[in-house]
């Protein structure tokens, strides 16, 4: 797994083994950024369920402002951290050890990019979508990968999905506030 352009093209990122993590291929990683090309400069980003933070990661070494890293690990968090330094990135990031819905209910301000990785057969996109709404940037997107049998709805709360990519078993959605909000 490796920063695929921007500032640490490159760089190898560390990850925890085992059977609870599934890091974002680096096909779907490339597709997934190719979408948000444009939104990526400037942003302020958050990368839950971070795992080993290759997203965030990602979206700084292509010219984002700050990234915000959440898991319910302290594992996840101390890889997050060696790759934050391995990148030189410690800077314009904070990591926080907690659930997804606990640091909604404390988030402050709003984000640009949210990304949303949860451990899939989880099946809590459908909850957490409408939950991160306010968190979310007038411009902003959600970029949400999760396997190809979860099947999400067009509209949710205030949400409109934008686009569906396919990657096999794997899909990244996209989803942007509806122009009534």
């Amino acid at each position: 797994m490796r920063v695929i352009t921007g500032s640490a093209k490159g760089v190898r990122l560390q990850t925890l083994e085992g059977l609870d993590v599934r890091p974002t291929t680096d096909r779907v990683k490339e597709g997934m950024f190719s979408a948000i090309q444009f939104d990526v400069p400037d942003s302020r980003v958050l990368d839950l369920f971070a795992g080993s933070g290759q997203l965030g990661i990602e979206a700084l070494s292509r010219g984002a402002r700050q990234a915000v890293f959440v898991d319910q690990s302290r594992a996840s968090l101390e890889v997050v951290s060696a790759n934050l330094k391995k990148c030189r990135f410690t800077d314009n990031c904070e990591l926080h050890q907690k659930t997804a819905e606990q640091f909604i209910r404390t988030a402050r301000g709003k984000f640009d990019l949210i990304f949303l990785d949860p451990p899939y057969r989880m099946d809590i996109l459908g909850t957490l979508l409408p939950q991160l709404a306010p968190l979310l940037s007038a411009e902003g997107k959600i970029i949400a990968e999760h396997e190809a049998d979860c099947n999400l709805q067009e509209k949710i709360s205030n949400l409109q999905l934008q686009k569906n990519y396919f990657y096999g078993k794997i899909v990244v959605s996209v989803f942007a506030l509806t122009e009534e909000a």
